[in-house]
């Protein structure tokens, strides 16, 4: 391709000097030297800013022989009789040549600093790829396809050492295998010759160049770079390993920081689980025990024993939705909770969660407003439990004997379920907490007991499905929780 446009350029360059030898013999009947050099000199200066050096080394020589021959006596021939004119010739072709070169000096550095900006850009976006890595499980992988698509490499790889043998994370169009012995002959010589060498090294592998250049975490060499395709100068080598190196670096502190991060909120989770559950067992078993401690004594009536059973009874099914709620959030953390999708109506999902909290609700008016006719594909299991545990929510602080609103709106895309008491609302410094894990609010001492799970319940079931859920205040009194479950609608 360069050079068919050498060529062209070349001809082109040619042919412009025969167009200027034509004009100014056969119809302007131009003879001054000093006119037509000049003349000649414009078409030589045009050719050497859009071609290679060599095309304007050979155009100067034509403009010089089609100078000699039609405007240096004697006239048509290559033989020139005045030796003034020897002098004017070599001078228009030192003229000529000089200009040239200059001109493609002066295009050449232009081209080179056209390439380091495009490979300045090629770094920039290459350091905001490296940004995106943040899971140390394909960050190899996809930082060798970073490098390969960034800088248009036939081949690219992260070769790390392991033990015995290498990890080589290959990307670009070319497959390419590097033996592992190569590669361990130019990591020695990379650690033998130290900080001070740069440590490139050239393979030929099939028709292939690659080069290596050694990747380092400050002075210390921990894998190499392997690329082969266009030429890249080796301070974009350097540059590009240096950036790779920070980019695998990354990607191990930001594991070494979840880890702690982890480990951290673990061991606050448990103790707010330990506290949680100390506080709201030690009620009902407490209930538990004195109700039985009544049924053994030989004082109470017939009544009274029923009302002590159904103490125990409901002190039991606490206890029961309180382990239910920690298996539940053990299988979320687990992530064993799947999706079963299916066809069903909306009330449906609406009494199958009134029924797993029936009697929470004992006490309560449920005022429903569901479309019943349309029906959504979604799964009613999950979607049921997460509702259950509003339902749960709003029962813990509303008033009793108070009304409870459930609001279940079909959309052509989803299934909007808002429920709404008529209890205090919800702190404004709680909104954003809301459903956080085993937070209660900052005057939970002062409410009802409860563990804190529920609410971040619903919102880890409502995640497996792709839904949502959102608090507010109302502007008459009273909280809304709404969910919004992605769904078809028929």
């Amino acid at each position: 391709m360069r050079v068919s446009a050498d060529m062209r350029t070349l001809l082109s360059g040619t042919a412009g000097i025969a167009a200027l030898a034509l004009v100014f013999t056969r119809w302007t009947q131009v003879s001054n030297p000093a006119t037509v050099a000049l003349s000649f000199l414009v078409v030589v200066l045009l050719v050497a800013a859009t071609a290679r050096l060599w095309v304007a080394v050979t155009t100067s020589l034509a403009a010089m022989l089609a100078f000699n021959f039609f405007f240096l006596p004697p006239v048509g021939t290559f033989v020139i009789a005045d030796p003034q004119n020897w002098i004017a010739l070599f001078a228009f072709l030192a003229v000529s040549l000089v200009a040239s070169n200059l001109s493609a000096v002066a295009r050449m550095r232009t081209q080179e600093a056209v390439a380091r900006r495009d490979e300045l850009v090629r770094l920039f976006d290459l350091s905001r790829d490296v940004l995106l890595i943040t899971d140390s499980r394909n960050a190899h992988s996809r930082l060798a396809g970073f490098v390969s698509r960034r800088f248009d490499l036939d081949y690219a790889a992260i070769c790390v050492p392991q033990a015995s043998e290498w990890m080589v994370f290959r990307a670009g169009p070319h497959d390419v295998t590097l033996a592992q012995g190569d590669l361990s002959t130019a990591f020695a010589k990379v650690d033998e010759a130290g900080p001070s060498s740069a440590g490139h090294r050239l393979l030929i592998v099939g028709s292939h160049e690659v080069h290596l250049v050694p990747l380092r975490l400050g002075t210390k060499p921990i894998g190499l770079l392997a690329v082969a395709g266009r030429p890249v100068e080796p301070g974009t080598f350097d540059a590009l390993a240096g950036l790779a190196a920070i980019a695998l670096e990354r990607v191990q502190f930001l594991d070494e920081r979840k880890t702690a991060e982890l480990a951290r909120q673990s061991e606050e989770l448990k103790s707010a689980l330990l506290a949680s559950i100390g506080h709201d067992l030690r009620t009902p078993l407490t209930a538990i025990r004195v109700a039985a401690s009544n049924l053994r004594a030989s004082w109470p009536t017939e009544q009274d024993r029923r009302d002590q059973s159904d103490v125990i009874l409901s002190e039991v099914d606490r206890l029961t939705r309180l382990f239910e709620n920690i298996l539940e959030m053990a299988r979320i953390d687990a992530g064993a909770v799947t999706e079963d999708m299916r066809w069903v109506a909306p009330l449906e999902i609406v009494e199958a969660a009134r029924s797993r909290v029936e009697p929470v609700l004992r006490g309560f008016v449920i005022d429903l407003d569901v479309e019943p006719e349309r029906l959504v594909r979604l799964d009613p299991r999950l979607t049921a439990a997460a509702l259950s545990h509003l339902l749960e929510n709003a029962a813990q602080y509303a008033p009793a004997g108070s009304t409870i609103n459930v609001r279940a709106v079909v959309s052509d895309d989803s299934l909007t379920i808002a429920v709404r008491d008529r209890g205090p609302g919800v702190a404004p410094p709680d909104l954003p907490h809301v459903f956080e894990r085993f937070y209660r609010g900052v005057d939970a001492k002062s409410r009802r007991s409860g563990t804190g799970m529920g609410l971040a319940i619903a919102r880890g079931v409502l995640a497996v499905e792709r839904g949502r859920i959102a608090a507010e205040n109302c502007s008459d009194g009273g909280a809304q929780f709404t969910i919004v479950v992605p769904a078809g609608v028929k």
